[in-house]
Parts: structure tokens; C-alpha cells; sequence
């Protein structure tokens, strides 16, 4: 653990806007995963108008990563009320959410709260490794895993893998 509880992402399409002088080199793809990586974490920025460096359908993708954070947004505040509590932070480690359950190497994947694993794509392509802890999930799909269980998939553009915590 970090000892801070409000944790922020770099900017989404990186920290500065001369990055995005040169469009014809810009990662339309990877924009949208560093949005969807964000979408759920305490705090998502952006450090220049997706509208003005997307394409439409890029741009469409990011907006639609922005309505899935609003749909957590509630969620998101009352977990940044209990951490003004209680320092406990808002994006957990797995480690720290399921303790020697073999989570403690594990990348790539995070639990908003104790509540929702979000396993964002970081790199071009879409392949994801998904390892859920024991119990009962509800993927953003809408079909329920029995964990443990490890999930390979090659994950399409405009998904951003959430599973919720049933039992």
C-alpha cells in the first residue's frame, strides 16, 4: 500500500498536449485503454480534449468509458467518504482485498473497494489474464463466475472488464 488512499492515474493520453502534436502517430487505441484504465480509479483526467485528437469512433469509445464511470460515480463517493475516515484506500491491491490467497503478484487488475474487480486492457491488442478470487462474480456481460478462476480473453475495444463481488 501506498499510505495514501486518494490515488490519481496519470493523465489519460499522457501528461502533456504536445504529445498529440503529430496526430498521424498518435495510438487511437491505446488512448482509449489509458481512459478505460482510469475510468474507475478515485480520479480521471484528461490532459487534452478527446474530441479534438479521436476519431469519431475513438472519441465515441472514450465517451462511452466516461458514462461507465458515471454509472460507478455513487459507489466511487462513498468509498472517498469512508477513506476520509478511515484512510483505507479506494482502488485496492487484490493482496489487500484477499490476504495470502495467492494474490500478492498479481498486476493488472484492482478491486474498487471490496466490491468490484476491474481488470482494464493496458496493452494493444486486447489480451487480458483475469484471475477472480474465490466466490460468486457478476461480469459487466452479465454472466456469473464461480472463482477461483483464471479468465484468458482477448478483450474487444469497447469492453472494460468489471466483475461484481455477489458472494
Amino acid at each position: 500500500l501506498m499510505g495514501y488512499q486518494f490515488t490519481c492515474p496519470d493523465m489519460i493520453g499522457g501528461g502533456e498536449y504536445g504529445s498529440f502534436i503529430g496526430r498521424d502517430k498518435l495510438d487511437e487505441e491505446l488512448v482509449v485503454r489509458s481512459a478505460q484504465c482510469s475510468a474507475l480509479m478515485p480520479m480521471m483526467q484528461f490532459s487534452v480534449a478527446p474530441w479534438r485528437v479521436l476519431s469519431k469512433e475513438h472519441f465515441a469509445l472514450v465517451k462511452a468509458t466516461v458514462n461507465i464511470r458515471k454509472k460507478y460515480t455513487p459507489y466511487i463517493m462513498q468509498l472517498a467518504k469512508a477513506a476520509a475516515q478511515t484512510g483505507e484506500p479506494i482502488a485496492r491491491s487484490m493482496e489487500y482485498v484477499f490476504p495470502n490467497q495467492g494474490f500478492s503478484e498479481v498486476s493488472g487488475q484492482f478491486m474498487l473497494g471490496d466490491k468490484y474487480l476491474v481488470a482494464p486492457v493496458a496493452e494493444k491488442g486486447g489480451k487480458k489474464t483475469i484471475m477472480l478470487p474465490k466466490g460468486t462474480w457478476k461480469g459487466d456481460d452479465g454472466k456469473t463466475i464461480i472463482g477461483p478462476r483464471k479468465i484468458e480473453q482477448v478483450i474487444p475495444l469497447n469492453r472494460l472488464p468489471v466483475f461484481e463481488r455477489i458472494k
